[in-house]
């Protein structure tokens, strides 16, 4: 009865370590320091030219050649939103317009073939997902980083984006990747390849929609979040550009909104009241970037009417404490490691390596949300599991129709 008593009162205190329910601004601080404390390495190498000299390249395969583009791309990405909020005078926005500059000075080297650090558009096939990524990162972050790089960076950007023109997608997730690369060349130069923008979200909207929110990674359907690390967001940010050109003439943008918003759903109930969430499918050492479809109808406030943008809030910073508790997520010179919670190389795939695990970032993306937005200004809230599990009276959930 005494170890009966003694684990419950160890699972309390732990609790409350965890949870100290902090003001939504002491959360949001926190939010900032990981996620800079995550792109220092890569953005200030970069920004240098000594991103190739520098990086550690771990990985149970041998994809280093790709490495580079991985981690910048898939950093930009998740960071992009946070950093089109443009400078001001706050302590924030200072901080702000210091990454901002640190990011085009990175992007401007990344493409420039007289960079020392000139990453590799071209090669079959990996270049694809990470100009992908950082096509995504451009069009999240028109005003702040494309706008604000010079005609001679903005020109080596559009002939590298242009490089993966010569890389066939797979039949699945990957057609995602080509089309929102021409999603991007659209929307910053008003002309793309219209076969590779449309032909993945045709595949996904009229084959490859399985039910409630999930898609098929291709004909076939996948239990891991491949949903969250690429459709969803995907393939909704491709159909804003494509209705805002035009182009959306089946009216899919807004049944894939309803998709993104009903997934949201999903993943906020998959937290659990610890902060953990389901270890599964392929990945899985991506972190929190689990959460890249929750993180994005965050940003876009197109959570489910019942769902309050704080209890996300309180529910996706659980999860990123729990997650980044370790010390040994970082190695000795603040390079993150392959792992779930920590150094875990062997819940990895031989496709990933170092610069795969910065899609973590992904989860950052509700810091596009000013500090005056409810998601950050409301208090502490606790999610469904929480609720649930102590006996509250929860929504039921129901399926999209």
């Amino acid at each position: 009865m005494k170890t009966r008593i003694f684990a419950i009162a160890i699972v309390c205190t732990f609790t409350t370590f965890l949870y100290s329910q902090n003001s939504g601004l002491d959360d949001r601080r926190f939010w900032i320091n990981t996620m800079t404390q995550i792109a220092d390495p890569v953005l200030i190498n970069l920004s240098k030219g000594t991103l190739k000299q520098n990086m550690p390249f771990e990985s149970l395969g041998d994809r280093k050649a790709f490495s580079y583009l991985e981690a910048t791309g898939r950093l930009f990405c998740g960071m992009a939103p946070w950093l089109e909020l443009g400078p001001d005078e706050t302590e924030e926005g200072k901080l702000r317009e210091k990454y901002i500059d640190l990011t085009i000075k990175a992007l401007s080297n990344a493409v420039d073939p007289n960079s020392p650090d000139f990453l590799e558009f071209q090669k079959p096939y990996q270049p694809l997902v990470d100009a992908a990524f950082l096509a995504q990162g451009l069009l999240r972050a028109k005003n702040q980083i494309w706008k604000r790089m010079d005609i001679s960076a903005q020109e080596n950007m559009i002939a590298a984006l242009k490089m993966t023109r010569g890389i066939k997608p797979w039949e699945n997730n990957w057609l995602l990747f080509a089309s929102i690369v021409e999603a991007a060349l659209l929307e910053l130069t008003g002309e793309c390849d219209n076969e590779r923008l449309v032909y993945g979200v045709n595949k996904f909207r009229d084959e490859w929609y399985k039910g409630d929110a999930l898609y098929g990674d291709g004909p076939a359907f996948h239990m891991d979040y491949y949903n969250s690390f690429v459709i969803h967001p995907m393939l909704t940010d491709v159909l804003v550009v494509m209705d805002k050109h035009g182009l959306d003439n089946q009216s899919f943008k807004d049944i894939q909104i309803k998709r993104l918003s009903r997934y949201a759903d999903i993943q906020e109930r998959f937290i659990s009241p610890e902060g953990t969430y389901p270890i599964v499918g392929r990945s899985i050492v991506y972190r929190f970037g689990v959460f890249h479809a929750l993180a994005q109808a965050s940003l876009m406030e197109i959570l489910p009417a019942h769902i309050q943008p704080a209890q996300v809030r309180s529910a996706m910073t659980a999860v990123i404490v729990y997650q980044m508790k370790s010390p040994a997520n970082f190695d000795k010179n603040g390079w993150l490691r392959i792992g779930f919670t920590g150094s875990q190389i062997n819940m990895s795939e031989t496709y990933i390596n170092t610069g795969s695990v910065y899609l973590c970032a992904s989860g950052f993306l509700a810091l596009g949300l000013p500090p005056s937005n409810s998601f950050w200004s409301a208090p502490y809230a606790e999610w469904t599991n929480i609720k649930g599990w102590n006996g509250e009276e929860v929504k039921i959930d129901s399926a999209l129709k």
